[in-house]
């Protein structure tokens, strides 16, 4: 049998290979590599943090106590993410754009940066946090004494070993977690950690199940025939307690701390979203995949009164396959610290923005702008606050007994941090909630959790067996797990029921009968309508702050050098150059709040800049609060103004249509007329004379060749007319193939001038800057250059000049590789401009011949490539412009 003391020594492996691994990550970030850091996988399995030792473990003593009911925990954040992604990609816009460090952070700047909503969510998440902190303490305490059971000789002393595991995860929350003072940057490090246990978490629970299903039941058929003859796989739900959890671990996978860390705060691209939104499902599903077999194959094999949320270690271990228990430990130690370590994080980044910061403030009062260094102060905030967490899930281990089972833990947990779900949702989607609304919710939702779950659970006496029994001097009505006189409800439902929903009304109750305060109701337009206005407020109406005393502020804020590049950048955008402070405008101190709130959270960042500028819009408070109607007034005459804009432009563009297709109907007449003719007139000719050849006598030989290569250039000149109509026909009819490929777009250029320019009598200077061609390129050749040729055609038919130029030059715009042709000759008429790509336009000379289609035929194809070609109004002469999106010149790098 593998000895304790072989399990410590893999154990501390694991854990150095996590701290390097960490490191390593955090290297890689530094140096700007790793796209693979970046990548929705690693995102993902970052997501899997929801998955703790309560599902790696408690799922398996879930499912031996209550069945399948265990599936709800699963049911939850599948659901969120399949049907309410839009929801989540919401919270994140609104995260990068507020620059949030925090759920608390996210819910005090929509509530008008309210330091004192975010001290309460902050304390709400600390106490709902240190249950599950605790149970991940228990099952590493459990999984830890069922080998020690089996070797006594080891190492292991349950005490002492408790406390040394909370004390290693805060060492690596520390050295990981608060490396950055920025809480919006990045912890490549942590989050390629988390990745990496996700895997070996899965892969181990799948082990043991493989190993129960083909290595114990013999096979899938013998397993679901043992199922079938447990009760666990009798089909029995309680409605009451599956739609309570259901909607708990849905609630709890948005608003606890740690799944808000990974997935807004340590989000690097909101399109991750749609990958997650089916592979976290999916990542649920294996993990849930053999929790009933385990379960089964457990009660069967194991004695009487065995713990079953520890099946996963005991079945493999009572059939002595001691490596694969090891495996198993490994997975649940995994399950375990990556939760520990980010809600650790994410609750230390709470504490120290809402509950240190402030208080510092207030000590320091009137010296924001005292050279200094906060940095210091924030992050050794951050580390004790990391110490004390820890410490507060211990001592919850202790008081509780450790004896509870893990997944009443964690659904005790659930029920506290879902407090925070109306405010957050309302939020979200209601302008009209208010900061008194949410502070009202938030009391009454946490007060009930406490009073009903919370302290009843816990062992020592803290609530007497009195109080519980027949209440709060003696008044029945008020009995904890049984308000108001209804009893027989399970105490989990009982509390969900009561606390959400005196939350939600008093929510709303509480918002309707408050007035918003004027920032309040700035942010809460931004929070709603965040894709309309991924910017922050402006709460700023100017200041005669000096800009001296908001550098030092920075400084000791951001760094030395961060906050002097932030201001010179500043600087050069006021000025056109650097080398002075910039002026504190009202759009400077809202860049620099947004700056600050990463390191400080909003709220704090917020009072730091008032204590300085004393110019924020509270100011104007009081005007506004007594105009609020006719500014009501005011904001639905300008929806009118704006809608009666709006039908006004609608019809002018009718109008402008109109016109058009009026223009365009008179070209297709003209169109039409002119294809007649050129069609009759090349067809004239070759009838002419081919009956000449066919019927004249005595024609000489050099008569005969005459006449034949007028035949032969009529011929072309049809064959060109129709193969014009047939390209157009193709192009406009979707159905032309593209034949990819890679060429650098100096290739190209050089190919189509040559076939432009190459037998023809009227020339054209080309002036060209071939070091800015040397771009790479992946797509139709042939089509691009059809379009390139017919453009400096079209300059060498019609540019006018005396010494005829035409110039083209390749750059940048807008993140788009285009290329300009320009002559130098008098260009289009205004009137003519927005006919030109029309396929019966013919706005040039007649005598360059022509049926007015090149142009018609080019803006379909480079619609076919995924660019455009347009007229660029403005020059002296003729100019276009062809554009290519930059995924067109990267795909071939």
């Amino acid at each position: 049998m593998a000895t304790l003391n072989v399990l410590i020594l893999v154990c501390l492996g694991y854990v150095v290979l996590l701290f390097g691994v960490a490191f390593a990550a955090d290297r890689v970030a530094a140096r700007g590599g790793g796209k693979w850091l970046r990548s929705p996988l690693i995102y993902t399995l970052s997501l899997s943090i929801y998955c703790t030792a309560w599902t790696f473990y408690g799922a398996v003593g879930n499912a031996a106590r209550s069945g399948l009911e265990f599936v709800t925990i699963y049911l939850g954040p599948t659901l969120v993410m399949i049907s309410w992604w839009w929801g989540l990609r919401k919270l994140v816009r609104i995260g990068r754009s507020q620059r949030v460090t925090s759920i608390a952070d996210l819910i005090s700047s929509r509530y008008g940066k309210s330091n004192t909503l975010a001290v309460c969510v902050t304390i709400l998440a600390v106490l709902g946090g240190t249950p599950y902190i605790a149970l991940q303490l228990q099952s590493i305490t459990l999984s830890f004494s069922i080998f020690a059971e089996a070797d006594p000789t080891g190492l292991y002393r349950e005490g002492s070993s408790v406390f040394w595991v909370a004390a290693g995860l805060a060492v690596f929350a520390i050295l990981f977690g608060t490396r950055n003072l920025d809480a919006n940057e990045r912890h490549h490090g942590v989050v390629t950690a988390i990745a990496l246990e996700s895997v070996v978490k899965l892969f181990a629970l799948l082990a043991v199940g493989i190993f129960v299903v083909w290595g114990v039941a013999g096979g899938l058929g013998p397993m679901m025939d043992q199922i079938d003859a447990s009760e666990i796989g009798q089909w029995h739900v309680d409605a009451g307690r599956w739609t309570t959890f259901i909607f708990l671990s849905a609630a709890a996978f948005v608003c606890l701390p740690r799944m808000f860390q990974v997935m807004v705060v340590e989000n690097d691209d909101e399109g991750h979203l749609r990958t997650a939104a089916w592979a976290f499902p999916l990542y649920l599903l294996l993990m849930s995949l053999f929790v009933v077999p385990i379960a089964v194959v457990g009660l069967d094999l194991m004695p009487e009164g065995s713990n079953p949320d520890l099946f996963v270690l005991t079945v493999p271990l009572s059939l002595g396959n001691d490596w694969l228990a090891m495996l198993s430990f490994i997975g649940g130690f995994s399950s375990a610290t990556s939760m520990v370590i980010v809600t650790a994080m994410a609750l230390s980044t709470m504490v120290s923005n809402h509950l240190v910061m402030p208080i510092w403030l207030n000590t320091q009062e009137g010296t924001a702008s005292v050279s200094g260094d906060v940095r210091t102060i924030v992050l050794m905030a951050r580390r004790v606050s990391i110490a004390v967490i820890m410490a507060l899930g211990y001592f919850y281990y202790s008081l509780s007994g450790g004896g509870a089972a893990l997944a009443s833990i964690g659904l005790v947990a659930f029920a506290g941090i879902s407090q925070i779900l109306p405010a957050l949702v309302g939020g979200l989607f209601w302008r009209g909630a208010t900061r008194t609304g949410a502070l009202v919710g938030l009391s009454v939702g946490f007060f009930l959790w406490i009073y009903t779950l919370l302290l009843p659970g816990m062992e020592g006496g803290i609530i007497p067996a009195s109080v519980i029994e027949n209440g709060p001097f003696g008044w029945g009505w008020l009995r904890p797990q049984a308000l108001f006189g209804i009893e027989g409800i399970d105490p989990m439902v009982h509390t969900v029921m009561w606390s959400l929903s005196l939350n939600t009304i008093a929510f709303c109750v509480a918002s309707m009968l408050s007035f918003p305060s004027p920032l309040e109701r700035l942010q809460g337009a931004q929070f709603v309508n965040v894709f309309d206005h991924s910017v922050s407020a402006r709460g700023w109406t100017g200041s005669v702050a000096q800009s001296e005393d908001l550098m030092i502020m920075t400084q000791r804020i951001l760094g030395t050098i961060p906050a002097q590049e932030f201001f010179q950048a500043e600087a050069e955008r006021q000025n056109g150059r650097p080398g002075r402070l910039p002026e504190p405008t009202p759009q400077f101190l809202e860049r620099l709040e947004r700056e600050l709130s990463g390191s400080v959270g909003a709220a704090t960042a917020h009072a730091m800049i008032g204590q300085i500028v004393g110019g924020a819009s509270v100011s104007v408070e009081d005007l506004l609060a007594v105009a609020d109607e006719s500014a009501q007034m005011l904001e639905y005459s300008s929806q009118l103004e704006a809608k009666s804009a709006e039908l006004s432009r609608t019809a002018r563009q009718l109008r402008e249509a109109n016109a058009k297709l009026t223009q365009v109907s008179k070209q297709k007449d003209a169109f039409l007329s002119q294809v007649s003719h050129e069609l009759r007139t090349p067809m004239t000719s070759i009838r002419a004379f081919s009956e000449i050849l066919r019927d004249a006598e005595g024609l000489s030989a050099e008569e005969q060749t005459r006449y034949a290569a007028i035949i032969h250039d009529e011929s072309l000149r049809l064959t060109r007319l129709l193969d014009d109509l047939l390209d157009l026909s193709v192009l406009e009819s979707g159905q032309v193939s593209l034949n990819m490929d890679d060429a650098t777009l100096n290739e190209v250029l050089d190919r189509a001038v040559s076939s432009a320019l190459a037998g023809s009598d009227r020339k054209i200077g080309v002036r060209r800057v071939r070091a800015n061609e040397r771009i790479p390129l992946y797509t139709d050749l042939d089509r691009l250059g059809q379009v390139f040729i017919n453009l400096i055609s079209n300059a060498q038919k019609y540019c006018d000049a005396d010494e005829p130029v035409l110039t083209i030059s390749a750059h940048d715009v807008g993140g788009q590789m285009v290329i300009d042709f320009i002559d130098n000759g008098s260009g289009i008429p205004t009137e003519a401009q927005s006919l030109v790509f029309e396929k019966f336009a013919r706005v040039g000379s007649d005598k360059a011949g022509g049926a007015g289609l090149g142009l018609a035929i080019c803006r379909e194809i480079m619609q076919r490539l995924g660019g455009e070609v347009a007229y660029l109004p403005g020059h002296a002469g003729a100019a276009f412009r062809v554009s290519l999106p930059l995924a067109y010149r990267q795909a071939a790098q």
